[in-house]
């Protein structure tokens, strides 16, 4: 630890430490997704125990789309690093305490409890890393945690499985790895304050709050998260469609499509500074030529090429909406800020499996369904002609010590 009042410059490890925990969101769901079977023939003898396992995985999303705006609340009001720090601890304390309930509903209740914390822990990683960087830098952390997320869904998938083999208990264990978490910040981070010298932000009002773009902002994340979830929900059930049967060959397909998120986000690393309007043109015209390329093809390789490409504009996409979010954001009301974007992504997710089931019951079909999404797609790309969208001006102040 440094003397109070000496200046902290965030180096590579801070940007980790704080990098790192986006991982959580995946965990919440990728990881136990392989022992579904399990939970459901443990569970068969509780009423109405097909509708109620599943929640076990969706919980903590729905649960991040509802407590994420409060938990930027928090942050902006009582400090950001010891409330990540206690999230952590909470993370890891219910997390891990299904390896001791026998119950379904105290095992539904661990999973709210989950899904609190790590809306708590997912909007003030991103806070913090908002406070910390600047310009590139900051852009460079905020888009590296789209990439994370999508190679620690490939990890944890694995993963899930492989411990599955000892029971459905065995992955509930990985949850403990948010207390390594807690010593990473803990070690390489400190409790921000912006150059007027004030340690945290203390401001409850609302005033300067940029509403209107926000909600600009707020509205293509939930319609661009739908989109991005899509594939990675739903390309299983495509390539099954398509007659393929062998549950291996397909997890490794979608594997293989889904790498086109880091590759995205790369994509992201060197054109990022574009303008806004000219980097959602881009993204949306992907999303819309891998919809479409998914919903008529007739073989496997077809249908993996268009969500390849799909999944390259949804790794731009993401970034491009949340450094667009920050950069409007002053250090007072950053963390309700990015509470608010981050609840629309989840809820964004949360709504994909919907929208897909209900256009597929309107178009006859999954396949068809990827046909009408493509039309969504093209309708973003519309907006992004029309609408007139410009980063924000707010300068991104380094933070500096507090002790």
């Amino acid at each position: 630890m440094r003397d109070r009042g000496e200046a902290q410059e965030p180096g590579f490890l801070t940007g980790f430490s704080l990098l790192l925990p986006i991982t959580l969101s995946t965990m919440a769901i990728v990881l136990l997704a392989p022992i579904l079977p399990q939970l459901m023939s443990d569970f068969s003898d509780v009423p109405g125990y097909e509708y109620w396992v599943p929640m076990i995985l969706t919980i903590p999303a729905l649960c991040v789309a509802l407590f994420s705006p409060f938990g930027g609340m928090l942050g902006d009001w009582f400090g950001r690093r010891r409330l990540l720090l206690a999230s952590f601890l909470a993370y890891a304390l219910v997390g891990v305490a299904p390896l001791f309930l026998t119950s379904l509903p105290a095992i539904l209740i661990s999973r709210v409890g989950v899904g609190v914390a790590e809306a708590l822990i997912m909007v003030l990683s991103t806070t913090l890393i908002g406070d910390y960087y600047k310009g590139a830098a900051r852009d460079k952390w905020l888009a590296g945690q789209t990439a994370f997320a999508s190679l620690s869904a490939l990890l944890f998938f694995n993963l899930g499985g492989q411990l599955g083999v000892f029971g459905w208990r065995a992955p509930f264990w990985v949850y403990a790895s948010a207390l390594l978490m807690f010593v990473l910040v803990l070690r390489h981070t400190w409790e921000p304050r912006c150059e007027t010298g004030r340690e945290k932000a203390q401001s409850t009002g609302w005033a300067g709050f940029p509403w209107r773009r926000m909600l600009i902002i707020m509205a293509i994340t939930i319609y661009g998260s739908i989109f991005f979830y899509t594939v990675q929900i739903q390309a299983s059930s495509g390539l099954h469609v398509l007659g393929m049967s062998d549950p291996a060959r397909i997890g490794f397909l979608t594997s293989v499509a889904s790498i086109g998120v880091p590759m995205g986000t790369l994509l992201y690393s060197r054109i990022g500074r574009w303008p806004v309007r000219g980097l959602l043109l881009l993204e949306f015209i992907l999303l819309a030529i891998g919809f479409g390329i998914m919903g008529l093809a007739r073989e496997w390789e077809a249908f993996l090429m268009g969500c390849f490409l799909n999944q390259i504009g949804a790794g731009l996409l993401l970034p491009t909406l949340l450094v667009w979010a920050m950069s409007l954001l002053s250090f007072e009301i950053r963390g309700r800020g990015a509470g608010m974007w981050q609840s629309s992504f989840a809820f964004g997710q949360f709504l994909s499996p919907v929208v897909v089931t209900l256009l597929s019951k309107q178009a006859g079909g999954l396949m068809a369904a990827f046909g009408l999404l493509s039309l969504g797609a093209l309708i973003g790309v519309i907006l992004a002609l029309v609408v007139p969208f410009r980063r924000g001006e707010q300068a991104m102040e380094v933070a500096v010590a507090h002790g």
